[in-house]
């Protein structure tokens, strides 16, 4: 009873504040002559019916948009009045307020659209996967070995932007009747080609270590993450060594589920505090706050779960260290990954420093094949002319079918 009571009040939570937003949204585009929709003869559509929480989702592809932007003008759609705000705000793309699907079926008859890609699985991209003459294009937040990327969802797309052939291996093995040679689509990491502002930290010699753990997950199988079971036991190591400053960078959504994940993540902060104050000099930071990409270039080594801040690491051919699930159900099937690099258990993560230690030993060499096996073309631009060719490609077919309807 206590905690159907407490839910009640989580979703009367909720319900306020969505109203609240609503209002000032309404307000805010009063103010200032904003409209629903825009005369611009929008070609692209980006999909996002998701809450504040999920928007680092969307973000790590505002670069790669702005570059397919330059010849086929793009458009974010957003559903929820928090997350419009927001995007208003900080995104580099016109924004669409669309709450109804009234507003929805209004902009896609005022715009020829070719292509609306999806950044994530909600409920409701089904919303939009109804209109018919778009190609609908799922790009995912990250590429990863999570159970996640290989979902039967991904059938209710025309098209799948993949990484690289690991990811095409991954869809082959899992989904029935998918023809992944014809609806999978290689075009590696954009993000990787992307410089991204960051925070000053000590130049001293110090080894700086990113300690990037994924979220709980809402499902057993899903359950990759290491804050509440490796996390204390890391960080207590790793802070003990003076020769390391560490970066904390706990996954956006850790504890949106299950509460305690979030209190543990909470005390994995209050632990770099703690190693700031007892060495003001040694620099430690916990990073809630900042655009994920700068760590690639600025850090020297990561420990991380099964997730796409592995992959994005390796593609540095840095350090990489991984840990394994604690969790019996969680789905972990042997890959190029986790085979290639230490894997942490959850009764030796009070080990971290040896285990650390022997992975910045080993020889750089043997990371280049596993890089080529997930993102395929790894110079610098290759994944955004890849990623730009792909969609204006699915674009222009659309539009000139369209053409030939009429």
């Amino acid at each position: 009873m206590l905690d159907n009571a407490k839910l009640l009040v989580q979703l009367g939570q909720q319900a306020v504040r969505r109203q609240m937003a609503k209002r000032k949204l309404s307000a805010r585009m009063e103010r200032s002559g904003l409209e629903r929709g825009t005369d611009a003869p929008f070609r692209c559509a980006v999909y996002f019916s998701d809450e504040p929480v999920n928007l680092y989702q969307i973000r790590q592809w505002y670069a790669p948009l702005q570059e397919l932007a330059k010849t086929q003008p793009v458009v974010v759609i957003s559903r929820m009045p928090e997350t419009t705000s927001l995007l208003l705000d900080e995104c580099p793309l016109p924004v669409l307020h669309g709450p109804r699907v009234t507003d929805i079926e209004a902009f896609m008859a005022a715009h020829e659209i070719g292509l609306v890609l999806y950044v994530n699985q909600n409920v409701r991209n089904f919303q939009m996967l109804r209109f018919a003459e778009p190609a609908h294009v799922f790009v995912s937040h990250g590429e990863s070995d999570k159970s996640y990327m290989a979902s039967n969802q991904l059938k209710a797309y025309d098209r799948v932007f993949i990484a690289g052939p690991a990811a095409a291996e991954r869809l082959s093995g899992a989904l029935v009747e998918f023809d992944v040679a014809t609806r999978a689509v290689e075009i590696g990491r954009p993000q990787a080609d992307v410089t991204y502002e960051a925070p000053q930290l000590p130049d001293d010699g110090r080894t700086t270590i990113l300690y990037a753990p994924t979220w709980e997950g809402d499902r057993q199988s899903m359950a990759y993450g290491s804050i509440a079971t490796h996390g204390a036991a890391l960080l207590t190591s790793l802070l003990a060594d003076r020769r390391f400053r560490i970066v904390y960078r706990p996954h956006p959504r850790s504890g949106t589920f299950d509460p305690a994940y979030g209190t543990a993540s909470t005390h994995l902060a209050r632990l770099v505090a703690e190693a700031n104050h007892a060495d003001p000099a040694a620099g430690h930071l916990v990073d809630t706050e900042t655009a994920f990409g700068w760590h690639l270039a600025r850090l020297d080594a990561c420990i991380t779960d099964i997730s796409a801040v592995a992959l994005d690491w390796l593609a540095t051919g840095k350090p990489l260290v991984l840990t394994r699930p604690a969790n019996p159900r969680a789905d972990v099937e042997p890959t190029r990954l986790n085979t290639s690099v230490p894997m942490v258990e959850v009764d030796r993560a009070r080990e971290i420093i040896g285990i650390l230690d022997d992975a910045m030993s080993a020889s750089d060499d043997s990371r280049a094949g596993v890089v080529r096996h997930y993102f395929g073309d790894t110079s610098p631009g290759a994944a955004t002319q890849r990623f730009v060719r792909a969609s204006t490609d699915l674009i222009e077919a659309r539009l000139t079918r369209m053409v030939r309807q009429t």
